[in-house]
């Protein structure tokens, strides 16, 4: 523990030296750059305090979070006037070694200065994180986004060619503070002319009493043809803090099953069941939470458990890790999956149809969007909340619509 905590120390101290390096080249009034390291040292005390703070049976809460926004608006900046900074000194070193062992210059010579347009692309680049950070807390994390879909499938059935899901994930309703734009979301969900709706899980952060003063807000979603269904998140089991007895962690538990109930929505605990339309059906399948690096207790054969292999399969699965580990080359062959989860890291670079990037991707095959697999679908949503990082930049909020087409996808 002690050991973590030097380390981490010297970071710090490194990112803010090499940071500090590209104001002094370029600001030579001494007040200005003491007011710099003051302010820039008791911002670092604060952070480090308010994390040495957090209390491990509350989990997340408002001062969590907005310390872990200053941290992110801070040194996610300084970092890239690091990483520029070093790299000049990399290349001062290496110009020194050739000025003495080359040119034989003097030793005062030898080190070339540090150059005033190299601070100032430095300075300027980042303000682009610093930049886009801030409008992440104040205007991204509530910046929703329709994503429409078609998919194509040569065996759907008849009756369901043009059969429309919306699908919401990842609420995280302990994390909201502005009841306007949470009413604004539920509209959008509600303009869409869909069949059917899907929640895949993370209804809260930790406790069920996040949910409270936002069930009737989700009360306002409208009723649907072919019903409303959910399936549990990672988060909606309470595991991420310590909690009194495993009786109270029970309770709550049990207490978060019930929210998907208050709002409308039927709960799919490893089960199954039937979409009717006209002569044709769909097997509509919900396990719970399982993730390769998190909780395991979907059972996905459970689930399926009487599903012929040749029903058409829609699957609700949180976790797309799911899908890599087991789903997608299942012999019971599940047409498509609706996941959640990622969040897509809350912060990235889209330009739809284009490109796609994020640090999510390192971490997850399947982390946004839609993908696959010998004619075989996940689409992974971006998350209706947010979590830990109070905002969102760049990959936004998201209500999906997926339209289900029979037939084969053109490229």
């Amino acid at each position: 523990m002690i050991l973590r905590f030097v380390i981490l120390c010297a970071l710090f101290l490194f990112i803010e030296f090499y940071s500090y390096q590209a104001f002094r080249t370029l600001i030579k009034v001494r007040w200005v750059l003491i007011s710099y390291q003051i302010i820039s040292a008791l911002l670092l005390i604060f952070i480090i305090y308010s994390f040495s703070q957090i209390d491990r049976s509350v989990g997340q809460t408002r001062q969590f979070m907005f310390t872990t926004g200053l941290m992110l608006t801070i040194y996610v900046p300084k970092i890239v006037l690091t990483l520029i900074m070093f790299g000049e000194d990399i290349f001062r070193i290496g110009a020194s070694i050739v000025n003495y062992f080359v040119y034989n210059a003097p030793r005062k010579e030898m080190m070339p200065d540090r150059r005033k347009f190299v601070s100032q692309i430095a300075l300027g680049l980042a303000a682009i994180p610093f930049l886009s950070i801030i409008y992440g807390i104040f205007e991204g994390k509530y910046n929703f986004k329709v994503i429409k879909q078609t998919v194509f499938f040569p065996d759907l059935p008849d009756a369901f060619d043009g059969f429309k899901i919306t699908q919401i994930s990842d609420v995280h309703s302990g994390s909201f503070d502005n009841p306007e734009k949470i009413n604004y979301a539920i509209d959008l969900i509600n303009q869409q002319e869909s069949d059917l709706i899907l929640f895949t899980g993370d209804i809260v952060n930790t406790h069920a009493k996040e949910m409270h003063p936002w069930l009737e807000t989700f009360n306002r979603i409208k009723e649907y043809k072919y019903g409303k269904f959910a399936v549990l998140g990672n988060h909606d089991y309470g595991e991420y803090v310590t909690w009194p007895s495993e009786k109270e962690k029970d309770e709550n538990f049990q207490a978060i099953k019930k929210l998907y109930g208050q709002i409308g929505f039927k709960l799919m605990l490893n089960e199954h069941t039937y979409i009717q339309k006209g002569d044709d059906k769909i097997a509509l399948i919900g396990v719970e939470n399982w993730g390769v690096n998190f909780k395991k207790a979907g059972d996905l054969n459970k689930a399926s458990e009487n599903v012929h292999k040749d029903d058409f399969k829609v699957l609700m699965s949180h976790d797309p890790s799911h899908w890599d580990a087991e789903i997608k080359d299942h012999p019971k062959n599940f047409h498509l999956t609706f996941a959640g989860h990622t969040h897509g890291m809350q912060f990235g670079i889209e330009i739809p149809g284009y490109f796609k990037w994020s640090l999510a991707q390192y971490i997850y095959k399947q982390w946004a969007g839609l993908y696959e697999n010998v004619g075989r679908y996940v689409y992974v949503n971006r998350g209706f909340g947010f979590h830990a990082y109070p905002g969102r930049v760049g990959i936004m909020p998201e209500i999906t619509v997926i339209e289900l087409k029979k037939g084969r996808n053109v490229a």
